[in-house]
């Protein structure tokens, strides 16, 4: 237990001060208003693991007159208020008792992170805490911090014994992991540099032999789909179909009966291999003007031009629609 008293000085507010330390008993005394000293006392109870209560908590009165001497007089409600004050102040000091680093490392150009530490952890648990994210060993690491906004270095923690605290760190400070072991696993880029890292080569002989692959799978669900109606009708048939089919003749194109007017017959490299008929139709049902990739096959208004494979249309007396023949009579 560690207390504060104040002694025999007239028309000065004197008080008690009483902290809970993991120090010896001892007594000292204080001559000032302690009020006036809270956050000195803080701070100096504060270090090295010491939970500190300090408690404001006897009323001072004067029981003599002249240069009287001062006695104090506890009260036990007033002390157990205090006492819950003393509580509430040291859980939030332990709050505030942390700082956010912005970690780097000399051997890992991508490993940029933010870590939070206690100001209370020593810098050899701070490197225990490290190598666990960077794979640096606690021998091999050597730290240092910096103050990236004013560009200069404030400090080499080299002590492993001194707390954290004792280099005056702050929120968004760097802290820079120095590996010194040359033969670390961080080092020439292994944990980065994939180029560096030998891959597995098969050949093709070898990989045609193997029947768990890819390309088995894509050649066996191949084989069970069914070819397309378009893939069915040769280039031959495609032909034969073009024979009757005429520019200029009516047309009706599926899906959709869409009416107009064949404007083309022929192939469309560009489109792909085989035959192709280009079609006007009568209303705004097609794509483009009769261009397609650049290529003109025919002459359209815009978007009453299609191109489809000639088993899509049927050529014969398909006269425009009346847009009133479905009125009523």
């Amino acid at each position: 237990m560690v207390s504060l008293t104040g002694f025999n000085i007239p028309n000065i507010r004197i008080a008690t001060v009483i902290a809970t330390a993991s120090s010896s008993s001892s007594s000292i005394t204080f001559s000032h208003n302690v009020e006036d000293h809270k956050e000195t006392l803080l701070s100096q109870f504060n270090v090295g693991y010491i939970r500190c209560f300090i408690t404001f908590c006897f009323k001072i009165e004067r029981v003599c007159s002249g240069n009287s001497v001062c006695s104090i007089r506890g009260r036990k409600e007033e002390e157990k208020k205090v006492v819950r004050e003393g509580m509430a102040s040291s859980i939030q000091l332990h709050g505030e008792d942390s700082v956010v680093l912005r970690v780097t490392h000399s051997n890992l150009k991508t490993f940029n992170t933010d870590i939070r530490f206690s100001l209370q952890l020593t810098v050899e648990g701070v490197k225990d805490k490290l190598w666990k994210k960077c794979g640096t060993s606690v021998n091999s690491m050597h730290l240092e911090l910096y103050d990236d906004a004013r560009n200069d270095k404030i400090a080499d923690l080299s002590d492993n014994s001194k707390p954290l605290g004792f280099y005056s760190p702050l929120d968004g400070f760097r802290l820079h992991v120095v590996d010194l072991d040359p033969t670390s696993i961080s080092s020439g880029g292994w944990l980065e540099d994939t180029s560096l890292v030998e891959k597995y080569q098969i050949s093709e002989e070898a990989y045609n032999k193997r029947q768990d692959t890819f390309r088995k799978y894509k050649e066996k669900i191949t084989s069970h789909v069914p070819a397309t109606a378009e893939a069915k009708i040769s280039d031959t048939s495609e032909e034969e179909l073009c024979a009757n089919i005429k520019v200029g003749s009516r047309c009706e194109v599926e899906p959709g009966a869409k009416r107009g007017v064949v404007k083309f017959v022929g192939r469309a490299e560009s489109l792909g291999p085989g035959f192709w008929v280009g079609v006007q139709y009568d209303e705004p049902l097609g794509k483009h003007d009769g261009m397609v990739k650049g290529v003109r096959y025919f002459e359209c208004p815009p978007s009453h031009g299609g191109i489809v494979r000639p088993d899509k249309v049927k050529v014969g007396d398909y006269p425009e629609r009346d847009p009133f023949e479905e009125d009523e009579i």
